[in-house]
Order: C-alpha cells, then sequence, then structure tokens
C-alpha cells in the first residue's frame, strides 16, 4: 500500500537501482486508492507521481473499476494521453471497461487486469446492474435479485492487442477485505513460481498467472472467513483442505440448499410449477383429483413422520434428536390440519385410512425410508427435503402471486394458506436449518456431493409422480 509521493517516488528509485538499464520482470501493481468502504487508501496529490514514475515500470496494472475511474480522471493522465484517450466518465458495461482498459495500458503497463468485482452483470443479457441495486444487495441481506448475476475480470494485453474475459459466478458474501491485495499478490507468486525454472526460463505465459491467481481468490471468497463485525476476510488457506460446499455466511446462509435447487433447476421447476399445483392455484383442479390426492397424502404423511422418527433415532446428539422430533410434533399438527380439511371436503377419517396406497406413494415413501435406513442422517434429510422446500416455496408463492384466485372463489385457497401459514414455514426454515449444519459438519467431497444431489433429485422426481397420480388417478 503506497499511500503518498515520498513512498510511491522512493519505491520507484529503488527498482530502478536495482534494475537499471534493463527492464523490470513480473512487476505487478495493485493501485490501492479506494476502500470497498469508499475510504480514500492513497493521498489525493499522490496520483500523479504514481502514474509518472511506477506505471511505466509495471508490467501487470490490476484496478478495480473504481480506482480505474480515479486514475483515468486524473489531471496527469489527461496530461500524458491528450488526445489519445478513448474513455471518459463512469464505467458501467463491459465495452465501457475495454476502452478504460486500453486507456491505463497507455500509461505504461504491458497488461491490463480490470476488475469487475465493483460491476455485476446479468448473466442473460451482459446489462450491469445498477449501482443503486448494488448497494442494495450489499447493505441488506434480505434483497434478493431474481436473475443470476456474474462479474467479468477483463484482461488486456496491449502487446498482443488481444482481451481475455474472465467470468465469473457473483458470490454474495461479506468475506471480501483484501481482495485486491490477496489477487495481486496471488498473480505474482505465480510469476514467481515460474522463475524458479517450474516452465522454463521464459517463465509462466502472465495471463495463466491472472488465471491461476484469480482462481484462488474466487476460491477464497468462497470458502471466506466471518470474524467480528463488518467485512469478513478471505480463507487464504482454502487450498489446505477443500470444500465442494461454501460455509454458510451472512448473505448465503442456506449453500447446500441453493446448490441444489441450481443444479436441479428442471426438475424442480417441473415439481414446483406442475399443472397440479396451477390448477390449485386459480382454482380449476378437478375436484376428484384433489380428494385422491388429499386421501393419498395423509397416508404419505403417515411415512413422513416416521422418516422423521428415523431420523431422531439415527441422531448423535440431544440437539440432533429433539429437532427430528419436533418436526414430528409439526406432521401431527398438519395430519390433524388435514383430517379437518379432508371433512370439509366430506372425505372422512375412516374413509382414508382404508384407501389402497398408489404405487406412486409407495415409491416415494419407501424411498425415504430406505434412504433414511442404508444412509447417514444427511441422506435422510436430502431425502426429506424437497417435500418440506417444495411445499413451503409453493404456499408462499402461490398466496402471494397476484394471479392466483384467492379467497372464497377459490374451493383450494385455505390449501394454500396452511402451506403459507408462518408455523409451516418456520418447519420448513427448521429443515432447512439442520440440513445445512449436517452439511457443514461433514464437508462433503465433490464426489460425495453428487451423490447427495442425486438422493434429492431422485425425490423431486418422485414428488413430481406424486402431482401426476393426482392429477391422472
Amino acid at each position: 500500500m503506497l499511500y503518498n509521493a515520498e513512498i510511491i517516488s522512493a519505491v520507484a528509485k529503488t527498482l530502478s537501482k536495482f534494475y537499471e538499464g534493463r527492464p523490470i520482470p513480473n512487476l505487478v501493481v495493485d493501485p490501492v486508492m479506494i476502500a470497498a468502504t469508499g475510504a480514500s487508501l492513497l493521498d489525493s496529490s499522490a496520483i500523479g507521481t504514481l502514474i509518472d514514475d511506477i506505471l511505466p515500470l509495471c508490467h501487470i496494472l490490476t484496478p478495480n473499476v473504481p480506482e480505474a475511474e480515479h486514475i483515468l480522471s486524473s489531471k496527469a493522465t489527461e496530461a500524458k494521453l491528450g488526445g489519445e484517450r478513448s474513455f471518459y466518465g463512469k464505467i458501467d458495461s463491459l465495452d465501457q471497461m475495454k476502452l478504460a482498459a486500453k486507456d491505463l495500458a497507455r500509461l505504461g503497463p504491458s497488461i491490463v487486469l480490470l476488475k469487475g468485482g465493483h460491476l455485476p452483470l446479468y448473466k442473460s443479457n451482459g446489462q450491469a446492474l445498477s449501482q443503486e441495486l448494488f448497494h442494495s444487495m450489499e447493505t441488506d441481506l434480505s434483497f434478493e435479485i431474481e436473475e443470476e448475476l456474474e462479474l467479468v475480470d477483463l484482461i488486456w494485453d496491449s502487446k498482443k492487442e488481444v482481451f481475455t474475459e474472465l467470468r465469473n459466478e457473483f458470490l454474495r458474501t461479506t468475506s471480501t477485505h483484501g481482495t485486491g491485495c490477496t489477487l495481486s499478490a496471488a498473480i505474482a507468486a505465480y510469476l514467481a513460481q515460474a522463475q524458479k525454472g517450474q516452465k522454463g526460463p521464459e517463465g509462466i505465459d502472465p495471463i495463466e498467472a491472472i488465471i491461476k491467481g484469480g482462481g484462488y481468490v474466487q476460491s477464497a471468497i468462497r470458502d471466506g472467513l466471518t470474524v467480528g463485525h463488518g467485512k469478513g476476510c478471505l480463507n487464504h488457506f482454502h487450498n489446505v483442505v477443500s470444500r465442494s460446499i461454501e460455509r454458510p455466511t451472512r448473505f448465503n446462509p442456506q449453500p447446500l440448499t441453493s446448490y441444489l435447487l441450481k443444479a436441479c433447476k428442471d426438475d424442480w421447476t417441473k415439481y414446483t410449477c406442475h399443472p397440479f399445483v396451477q390448477g390449485i392455484a386459480d382454482g380449476t383442479l378437478p375436484k376428484d383429483s384433489f380428494i385422491h390426492y388429499m386421501k393419498q397424502d395423509y397416508l404419505f404423511l403417515q411415512i413422513y413422520a416416521r422418516a422423521h422418527g428415523l431420523g431422531s433415532f439415527k441422531a448423535r446428539t440431544m440437539e440432533e434428536s429433539k429437532a427430528f422430533a419436533e418436526i414430528v410434533v409439526s406432521i401431527a399438527h398438519e395430519s390433524k390440519l388435514h383430517i379437518d380439511y379432508c371433512a370439509k371436503w366430506g372425505i372422512t377419517y375412516e374413509e382414508m385410512i382404508a384407501t389402497p396406497e398408489s404405487m406412486a406413494n409407495v415409491a416415494y415413501t419407501r424411498y425415504v425410508l430406505d434412504i433414511g435406513m442404508t444412509g447417514n442422517l444427511l441422506d435422510l434429510g436430502l431425502a426429506i427435503a424437497p417435500c418440506l422446500i417444495g411445499y413451503g416455496h409453493i404456499g408462499k408463492r402461490l398466496y402471494n402471486d397476484p394471479k392466483t384466485l384467492k379467497g372464497d372463489a377459490n374451493p383450494y385457497w385455505h390449501w394454500i394458506e396452511n402451506y403459507h401459514d408462518a408455523d409451516f414455514q418456520n418447519a420448513v426454515k427448521r429443515g432447512i436449518d439442520n440440513l445445512e449444519r449436517q452439511c457443514n459438519i461433514q464437508q462433503p467431497s465433490a464426489h460425495r456431493l453428487k451423490q447427495m444431489e442425486e438422493i434429492f433429485r431422485t425425490a423431486t422426481r418422485l414428488e413430481i409422480s406424486f402431482w401426476e397420480m393426482s392429477l391422472n388417478k
């Protein structure tokens, strides 16, 4: 961190002294000027010295978007480039990043890595997220963006006149303290490794060093540490013990659940937006289909309670046993509501328990019990999760969707209300919390994660079959 002109000048003179009459190899410069909080980390009078003394010596320059804007808007840049400049103003798109990177390279660096961490882009169309929304996401943990976002780190190689775009998932986390410093240090370390002969006398390709450094930092952010208050720090030792799923953070408290819903997106959409569900939403579902579903669902709930009882049996701590037991009590409460609700449809308790289980019901419930018996507590949680989480999502979505037919006009409105109810939503949260806790304890390998994903996907497909069974009875 070079705060003032005196320090910058001293560093430039020392470097020139050691490499007098020859180029300085692999000098990586991170122009630390503005903190993530917006605080200035460089004396305003020092920017001219940085541009005049350091940038002509450096091989790779690694500014973020605010720092690039700061450099390019300075009087020193104006004096140095004059009419050769192609960029003016704010960087608010990938095209603007390209123009800015070219101008930065004209100040001396051979390669410019313009980091896009402050400029998330919509994955669908490449448009930049507005700064207002970006700051809302940074400060409000409950603020959500429906569309997927990505970050683009842009490399401009001025010698070869080639752009390279490094695209990464936008990670919502507070563990970003020291990201820029870590990245520049990682790039320098990869370059230094090669200088020792690991890739021959010419050293590693600088673009490869940037890509490797970026991968290291992305993983360090994903597995970041939350310490005290404010911004957390990167986990620089993440590669000592690798994780297939990041730790829960304030921005992403449910990393396993998020991963599973994304990995099984197509099946999850078929399940939660099935024609049976849409028929409940608009009141057009045939009543015979709903009655058949209600009878089978009661039988399902009996096995579902047993599955959670199995979880309580397999638990190794009192806290875990209690968590599963509480869900059994919640299912018992749901079953009582189920009986009362069925009575309004003319379905007696005796009629329900005398109903033969459908093959779809048998397949689903015995799969859950089989996974619970042969697997561990996390496997069981994965097998029962699609039911709990899915009904929670469906209840919340249908209740809040303006297209849903609400009130007495919809014969299924009370069903929707039951699954939107705070008691049920709290049960969903407890189930997810328990799943995340088990995953964080076990820290599954990449291979194990794929097995877990398959359990969740199979249970989700069995939920789809349950709707199909009811719709096509």
